[in-house]
């Protein structure tokens, strides 16, 4: 693979020969389909998609197109996973075989799900923070004025 200037997916694509671009092809539409509302971006290096969020990342190598669902779409699909070399939060695919498309699928519309659920409670999570670091600092200064006014 070719690493000058890849800015889209399609110049990431380009680089590879017929027979794997024809595959990288088969997984982003597998993608689009099953998240059509996600964007698509290059991130570390490879075609990756988001909504609320990363979902999922696709590359390709010399015998295999490498999936990261991250680890908990991984977790989620253990056991259909099971016959692939995978690692923490990648799968490989064997080049030479035909890809799971409609497990691909299920991964990615569990990711949807799972961010969106992720979405939702973030931002109480986020205000409820700010609040007690509110509330824990206004003592202290409060503390510190009246100290400072007695001396």
């Amino acid at each position: 693979m070719k690493t000058a200037a890849i800015n889209s997916i399609d110049d990431y694509i380009a680089t590879f020969p017929k027979d794997t671009q024809k595959i990288l092809q088969q997984v982003r539409a597998t993608v689009k389909k099953a998240a059509p509302k996600a964007e698509e971006k290059i991130s570390y290096g490879m075609p990756a998609f988001t909504l609320n969020g990363n979902l999922v990342y696709f590359a390709g190598y010399k015998n295999h197109i490498g999936f990261y669902a991250l680890p908990s779409g991984h977790r989620a699909f253990q056991k259909e996973l099971s016959k692939y070399k995978m690692g923490k939060g990648s799968v490989q695919f064997p080049i030479d075989k035909p890809m799971p498309l409609s497990l691909i699928t299920q991964i990615v519309k569990f990711r949807v799900i799972e961010n969106a659920e992720k979405a939702k409670t973030a931002p109480k999570k986020a205000v409820k923070k700010t609040a007690k670091k509110t509330v824990k600092k206004a003592p202290v200064k409060k503390a510190v004025k009246k100290t400072t006014a007695k001396k």
